[in-house]
């Protein structure tokens, strides 16, 4: 237990820092957007390229893994879309929803997570599971906000739109760049490598202190009903999915195993609050999901170290 709370307690405790800055006015309204901006356009790519830029093929290609993070969080993603769809929810309030129960915070508290973990080495799952999270299911709910917002307008019009959007992630480009320069079979030039090593070292603590200020944001008003069925969704549903594939069906090497399953139980990210906000939705829902969900994590993170023998 000692070394769960130990693995735990300085990622939370980060979170809580944050938290405590903007409740304290330590950092203003702002603080939160601006630290996000620094790790979203600087801090993680230059992160994850250093990681794909240093990888080999081999290496990431793993995709027993991918299918049971992805089957994870895709499925979570389509029961919720389809159940709310039934309820006769517009699509794009179905899919910000269907985007809460699914969209799994790797870039935020999965890297730093994992390599407090398993090491150094569990960057490469820690990446892979981004680059899902992002090109892949973001992608799809964009598509489907899209849909339900631009009916009748096209599928060439909503493709061009998604396209664009991922063209310009920097969470997209950094990892296709370092696979570029990885073909390349080139080394990294030392003062760039020093470059990146700084800017991702600064990677987990800023994304984790942002993540506090975005949590103390204060939540819209009103009564607010479905919460609770998400967070269950996102916490419970998702990581058993990937549990079950990923040490039964694929019976993952250890690292990829267990990076799984600590990558399918984090807490909603704050990717659906963002795309809510983004498109003029209701938003309220969704950030109660996002702060519960990262709440109940200490809990189902905790209980996830306590039964693997890391």
């Amino acid at each position: 237990m000692s070394a769960v709370v130990n693995i735990v307690l300085p990622v939370f405790a980060l979170i809580l820092l944050g938290f405590i800055c903007r409740r304290t006015g330590r950092m203003g309204p702002t603080g939160a957007s601006e630290l996000n901006r620094f790790v979203v356009w600087l801090a993680l790519p230059a992160l994850l390229f250093s990681v794909v830029a240093n990888s080999t093929w081999e290496q990431l290609w793993q995709p027993g893994f991918i299918t049971a993070f992805s089957v994870g969080c895709l499925g979570v993603f389509g029961v919720t879309l389809g159940y709310r769809l039934v309820q006769k929810q517009p699509l794009a309030d179905a899919s910000l929803d269907a985007l809460g129960a699914s969209y799994a915070n790797t870039g935020y508290i999965g890297i730093p997570l994992c390599m407090l973990v398993l090491g150094d080495e569990a960057l490469q799952p820690a990446m892979v599971a981004s680059i899902v999270v992002v090109c892949v299911l973001f992608a799809i709910a964009l598509a489907c906000v899209e849909t339900g917002l631009h009916a009748g307008q096209g599928f060439g019009r909503t493709l061009r739109k998604v396209s664009a959007a991922l063209v310009r992630n920097p969470l997209v480009v950094a990892p296709m760049l370092g696979g570029i320069w990885a073909a390349s079979g080139l080394a990294l030039p030392v003062p760039l490598a020093t470059l990146l090593k700084l800017l991702g070292a600064a990677a987990a603590p800023c994304a984790l202190v942002s993540l506090g200020l975005f949590l103390a944001q204060p939540l819209p008003g009103g009564k607010v009903t479905g919460v609770w069925p998400l967070v269950a969704l996102k916490l419970i549903v998702q990581p058993l999915i990937t549990w079950y594939l990923a040490f039964q069906v694929f019976e993952l090497p250890t690292l990829w195993a267990y990076s799984a399953l600590l990558l399918s139980a984090l807490p909603t990210g704050t990717g659906p609050y963002m795309l809510a906000e983004f498109y003029g939705r209701e938003a309220s829902r969704v950030s109660r999901v996002v702060l519960y969900s990262t709440l109940g994590s200490l809990i189902t993170l905790s209980t996830c170290l306590v039964l693997l023998p890391v």
